[in-house]
């Protein structure tokens, strides 16, 4: 069972860690010192920020990080997604990570995935779907998205987070119960 608070000040050492493993630094291009992750997270820790950072804890123990937020509050992203597939008001998208290397590849991404969607419905009553870009290579990115109930819905060209990587990404969606297209 995936359980879940928001990431503190206090967690950054972890996430500075995580973000060094070799199968999350490939796909996260982010700084792991400690001054630039808390350039990069301490602006959501504190509020200051839209999105959320919410740290997933398997029987209590932290093992992954996903990020929320509502693509209304990222004007350029929204954008960016727009230009392939219609963007409907409130929608909202997810980034994640599963840190450590030995919980990979066990079904704890996916399992986070359906966790934090299910919380989104509750927690965010006027999103209608999350979609969720993936770099077309990072198939085990999604994959578990496809498992935990996402359906591709576009295929095309975005600004890659890790600029060794391709543009070609697919664009992936989950409605909320009961709400469609």
């Amino acid at each position: 069972m995936i359980t879940w608070r928001q990431v503190r000040e206090q967690d950054f050492p972890l996430l500075g860690m995580w973000l060094e493993q070799a199968h999350v630094k490939r796909w996260w291009n982010h700084g792991t010192t400690a001054e630039e992750v808390a350039r990069d997270f301490g602006p959501a820790a504190r509020g200051q920020e839209p999105s959320e950072d919410l740290l997933a804890l398997l029987e209590g123990r932290p093992v992954g990080l996903v990020q929320r937020s509502r693509l209304l509050d990222y004007p350029e992203y929204l954008a960016e997604l727009a230009a392939l597939v219609p963007v409907p008001d409130g929608a909202m998208t997810i980034d994640y990570l599963v840190g450590d290397p030995r919980r990979t590849g066990r079904g704890v991404g996916t399992a986070m995935i359906r966790a934090v969607i299910a919380r989104t419905w509750e927690e965010h009553p006027a999103a209608p779907c999350v979609l969720v870009p993936v770099v077309a290579a990072n198939r085990a990115s999604w994959r578990a998205l496809e498992r935990a109930g996402f359906r591709r819905v576009a295929v095309g060209d975005l600004e890659p987070d890790n600029p060794v990587d391709d543009r070609a990404h697919y664009l992936y969606r989950v409605d909320r119960p009961g709400c469609g297209d």
